[in-house]
């Protein structure tokens, strides 16, 4: 088996894509039921541009409060679980949230042969 540090970028970075879609497709994430807030669409897309466009991993609060519009906690706290639900963000335990959606890089994988089920 071929250990991730003898991979190169480009390698690795198609291994890490691996490892997160598996992760997503066999894991069972299921979104909340009890939402206080509906997020607007113009909410929902602005959260996302500002999670794609951060540099770094940020926690949930450090996303928060860089918002360029006031969000309720709940409301910005019910779009991260949307986003997470829909493959677009990963939250670790740190509350860290990670942008991975990255359609162009999927796409590369399925012509290197991942196997989509």
């Amino acid at each position: 088996m071929v250990g991730i540090s003898n991979l190169g970028f480009k390698e690795t970075r198609i291994f890490i894509y691996h490892l997160i879609y598996k992760l997503l497709m066999y894991s069972k994430v299921e979104f909340k039921k009890a939402v206080l807030r509906y997020p607007k669409l113009d909410t929902v897309l602005m959260i996302e541009e500002t999670i794609a466009n951060s540099k770094s991993d940020k926690t949930a609060r450090q996303i928060w409060e860089t918002l360029p519009k006031k969000v309720m906690w709940q409301t910005f706290m019910t779009t991260l679980d949307y986003l997470e639900y829909s493959g677009k963000i990963l939250v670790d335990k740190d509350k860290c949230v990670i942008w991975i959606w990255d359609p162009i890089a999927i796409e590369n994988l399925k012509e290197q042969g991942l196997v989509l089920r």
